[in-house]
């Protein structure tokens, strides 16, 4: 059992599930972004949907979409700020099926034209789950440098991507795989020990097959 179990993460309230998980949830989508966010479409399932607003789930996850953390006293500004960091956003409910039931998914449009689908659920205590991205299912709960990569569903890239994140010296924590389906897109979820600089970054989307890489730091 983790310390935040008992008591919880140093947060804006009032709910560590409805409000400092939703704040993550944003915060999260504003890094894997990986730049300004001008559009955001915000939806709400299951108990985010039906008690979100009384915990102010929405300003929390719209303070994450513009860079704040889940111990910012601004939260229950974020609307207003939002308008002066030039977000543009809107906030309904969806049903995400069996989704956890406080599911947010967000779909955002970067400065420079880019859209990031997320799915992401708080599971209390202020820990999070990424469960989709870019309609690709996947799971990190953002408590480490992670690495994402999107490549053509064919063999040798795995020992690509994993061959020069060892010559950087950067060790692997955990490492998923998942796909569209063969032959298709695949997408590697690698959970690193080490923050994976940019130059590396940039090396593997310059690789040939390799379509797009997606990074989240926890700092």
């Amino acid at each position: 059992m983790n310390l935040f179990d008992i008591i919880g993460p140093v947060m804006v309230g009032p709910s560590s599930s409805h409000t400092a998980g939703a704040a993550k949830i944003g915060n999260v989508c504003h890094k894997l972004m990986g730049e300004k966010i001008d559009k955001a479409e915000i939806y709400l399932h299951g108990s985010f949907a039906k008690t979100g607003k009384g915990h102010g789930t929405d300003k929390a996850l719209v303070a994450g979409l513009i860079g704040m953390d889940v111990d910012d006293i601004r939260i229950p500004d974020s609307f207003e700020l939002a308008k002066e960091y030039g977000l543009d956003f809107t906030i309904s409910t969806i049903d995400l099926g069996d989704a956890h039931p406080n599911s947010a998914k967000i779909v955002m449009q970067g400065a420079s034209g880019p859209v990031v689908e997320v799915i992401a659920a708080s599971l209390g205590g202020g820990r999070i789950e990424v469960c989709q991205l870019d309609g690709v299912d996947v799971s990190f709960s953002g408590e480490s440098p992670t690495l994402i990569v999107h490549n053509i569903d064919l063999p040798g890239y795995i020992t690509e991507v994993t061959s020069l994140l060892g010559k950087q010296g950067i060790n692997i924590a955990t490492m998923q795989l998942h796909r569209k389906n063969r032959g298709g897109e695949a997408v590697m979820v690698i959970e690193c020990d080490d923050e994976v600089p940019v130059e590396t970054r940039q090396e593997l989307e310059a690789q040939e097959g390799i379509m797009k890489v997606s990074y989240y730091s926890p700092k």
